[in-house]
Parts: C-alpha cells; sequence; structure tokens
C-alpha cells in the first residue's frame, strides 16, 4: 500500500497520494465492519480461499507493477497534475481486498482490538516478542482504541504523503526513483505472492 501511496504522491501530488491511502483505509473500515459481523470467519472456515487471494493479488501487484515502472519513465519531476487520483484510490482498495496479510490481521489482531480485554501489542514481536511481553498492554473492546486505531491510519495517510511531495519539490530526481521504487517492492511481492498462492495450492 505504501508502495502505491509513494507512486501516486510523488508522480501526481499530495491529493493523489493521499486518495490512495484512503482506499486502503475504506478497506480496513470494511473489515473491520465484516469482523464486527463475523463474515471475515469465513476466510478460516474454507482454506482454498487464502491461495486463491495470495494469487489474486499477485496478479494485481504486477500489474501495478507495470504501471509505476511507466510512470517513472514519464515522470521527470514532482507535478500536481493529479490524473492518477481515482486510480489510486481504486489500486489500494482493490489490492487492500485481496490481501491474505490485511485479512489475517482483522482475524486475529483486528478481532482482538473488539473483544472486551487486554492486549500486549509487543508480544507479537517474532524473535523479541518474550523480552517485550508486558511493556505495552492496552486495553481492548473500547471505542476509544479503535478510534484511535483509525485515527492513526488518517494521520499516516496525510503525513506520508506530504512529506514524499515536499522532498519530491527540493530534487527533481526523486519523482521517477520512488516511481521504479515502488514498482520493483510491487513485483517483489506479486512474484512471492504467485509463489505462495501457487504452492499452497498444489
Amino acid at each position: 500500500m505504501n508502495a502505491i501511496i509513494a507512486e501516486e504522491s510523488v508522480v501526481s501530488g499530495w491529493s493523489a497520494g493521499f486518495r490512495a491511502g484512503l482506499g486502503a483505509m475504506v478497506a480496513d473500515v470494511l473489515f473491520f465492519v465484516l469482523t464486527l459481523a463475523g463474515a471475515m470467519t469465513v476466510v478460516d472456515r474454507y482454506p482454498a480461499v487464502r491461495p486463491v487471494l495470495y494469487l489474486a493479488g499477485g496478479v494485481l501487484m504486477l500489474y501495478f507493477a507495470i504501471g509505476a515502472v511507466h510512470a517513472a519513465r514519464d515522470a521527470t519531476s514532482f507535478t500536481d497534475s493529479g490524473q492518477s487520483a481515482s486510480k489510486g484510490f481504486r489500486k489500494t482498495f482493490t489490492l487492500s481486498l485481496t490481501n491474505p496479510y490485511q485479512i489475517g490481521f482483522w482475524l486475529t489482531i483486528g478481532v482482538g482490538l473488539l473483544e472486551s480485554g487486554t492486549l500486549d501489542v509487543l508480544a507479537f514481536i517474532p524473535g523479541a516478542g518474550d523480552a517485550l511481553e508486558g511493556v505495552l498492554v492496552v486495553q481492548t473492546g473500547s471505542p476509544s482504541l479503535l478510534a484511535g486505531f483509525f485515527a492513526g491510519i488518517a494521520v499516516w495517510i496525510i503525513v506520508y504523503p506530504a512529506a514524499l511531495v515536499a522532498a519530491d519539490r527540493r530534487v527533481d530526481s526523486f519523482a521517477p526513483m520512488i516511481a521504479a521504487a515502488s514498482g520493483a517492492v510491487l513485483a517483489g511481492f506479486g512474484v512471492w505472492f504467485l509463489w505462495a498462492g501457487g504452492t499452497a495450492l498444489l
């Protein structure tokens, strides 16, 4: 998601980057509502769904990677044309809906956020969870926690594109570099998702 937000920001300006971030945020809101309704458990109930999501996500990432490479070739410097604004929203929203990791988050930590109790946030960090256990424990199930969660996403999708646009205005070569890097990230994850989905189906 951040790769698409970065590409949209440096190629088409802050509003395009913000809308790309908004697409991912709207998908999170949708997953939140589905988790609340219990519909997300379908993914766990039918194991074949996850590999299909990997394959669909991989194809989408490779498709968006090609677009990022074209943008890198065309972008010579910062532009605030806003031409790709609506595309960025559709890209991140569609990619979020097929992202097994985002779905996995809402099936695990997301469910934990909704249920009353406590959540040891740092205990989930691979390799360091035991050492950090009990350092950051939050009360779950409260409206203020959920409001803070989505407020954090909102701050990120405002500040991240703004920082990229500010950097791009200072360095003319920043836009094509970021667009190319975004394409490389998307292509890498696209291939990895296709491999993960393919091996899971075999």
